[in-house]
C-alpha cells in the first residue's frame, strides 16, 4: 500500500466551493491506470487528475479520469492542476503533456505571488453534424422548438455537442431525461444561451459519469469556436461563459477562437482556481 498526496481546487472561481472542484495528485508516480481510475470513482468528482514525470516536450504529464473513464484532455481539471502546481513551478508558463498532445498555461500570480489562475491554449477540436440530433433534441425535451444553430459534434478530447437555446429562461428551465442522455455514448450534451460576449452554458454528460457539470473548459474552448464559426462572435474576440448557477456552483470562463470558419488557429480558455483541500490516500 502506497501514501499519496491530493489537493483538492475548486476551478473557474476565486470563492472556496463554488467553480466545479477537481483533485490532483502531484506525485502519481507508481499508480497503474486501474488504481487510478478506482481512485476517480472513490472521490466521485467530475475529474481527478494524477501528475506524472514527462516523457516528451512537457514540463509534466497528467492522466485525467472522470468516475468511469479517462480522458484525453479535459478543461477545468488541467487548469486547477496548473495553479496547484504553480505554488512549487517557478516559470510563468508550464507545459502539460496529455493525450491529445502538450498543453501551454501562463500562469496568473496575485502580488504575494500565489498562483491565482491561467489561460490555457486547448487542443484544436474537430467538427462535424451529429448525427443522433433527433434523440438528443427528444432527451431534452427540446423537440419542438429545436436549436438555434446547427447540432454539432467537437472533439478535443471528451465529445462535445452543442444546442442553443433562445434565452437564459429556457435554459434555466430544462430538465433533461437523464435515461435517454445515457443512451448517447462517448459526448457531453451543451446547452447554451446569450449574445454578444457573455453567454450561458449547462452540460449534461451521463456517458462520461456526470449528471450536470458546474464548469466545463473544454466545453468553453469548442463553444467559442461553435459561435465564431456561425457568426455571433467575432474570430479573436474573448467571451465570458457562466456556468453551475443553478447547481449553486457559479462558475466563470472566459474564452476566444482566433483563425477562420474553415481554419482554427487557437483556442484559449482562461479562468481562476482556489485551493481548498489537501489530504491523503492510502492506496
Amino acid at each position: 500500500m502506497g501514501t499519496y498526496e491530493y489537493v483538492v481546487a475548486d476551478v473557474f472561481t476565486d470563492v472556496p466551493l463554488e467553480g466545479n472542484p477537481t483533485a490532483v495528485f502531484p506525485d502519481a508516480s507508481g499508480l497503474c491506470a486501474g488504481r487510478m481510475q478506482q481512485i476517480a470513482r472513490e472521490l466521485h468528482l467530475s475529474e481527478t487528475v494524477f501528475v506524472l514525470p514527462p516523457e516528451q516536450d512537457g514540463d509534466i504529464r497528467v492522466r485525467i479520469f472522470t468516475p468511469v473513464n479517462e480522458l484525453p484532455f479535459a478543461g477545468h481539471p488541467t487548469l486547477g492542476t496548473a495553479v496547484v502546481l504553480g505554488a512549487s513551478h517557478e516559470a510563468k508558463e508550464l507545459r502539460m503533456e496529455t493525450a491529445k498532445g502538450t498543453v501551454s498555461f501562463e500562469l496568473e500570480r496575485d502580488h504575494d505571488g500565489r498562483t491565482v489562475g491561467a489561460e490555457m491554449w486547448q487542443p484544436l477540436p474537430v467538427w462535424e453534424p451529429y448525427d443522433r440530433a433527433a434523440e438528443l433534441l427528444t432527451a431534452l425535451d427540446l423537440v419542438d422548438t429545436g436549436s438555434t444553430l446547427p447540432v454539432e459534434v467537437y472533439d478535443n478530447g471528451p465529445r462535445h455537442v452543442f444546442v442553443g437555446l433562445d434565452g437564459v429562461p429556457a435554459l434555466s428551465s430544462l430538465e433533461p431525461d437523464q435515461r435517454l442522455l445515457a443512451r448517447l455514448p462517448d459526448m457531453a450534451a451543451n446547452c447554451f444561451a446569450g449574445s454578444g460576449t457573455r453567454w450561458r452554458l449547462r452540460m449534461f454528460s451521463p456517458a462520461y459519469g456526470v449528471v450536470e457539470d458546474a464548469a466545463t473548459g473544454s466545453a468553453a474552448g469548442a463553444l467559442a469556436v461553435h459561435l465564431a464559426r456561425h457568426g455571433l462572435v467575432p474570430f479573436g474576440e474573448w467571451i465570458e461563459i457562466r456556468q453551475g448557477v443553478g447547481m449553486g456552483r457559479s462558475s466563470t470562463m472566459r474564452a476566444r477562437a482566433t483563425g477562420t470558419p474553415e481554419r482554427i488557429e487557437s483556442v484559449q480558455v482562461a479562468g481562476a482556481a482556489v485551493v481548498v483541500a489537501r489530504g491523503t490516500l492510502f492506496a
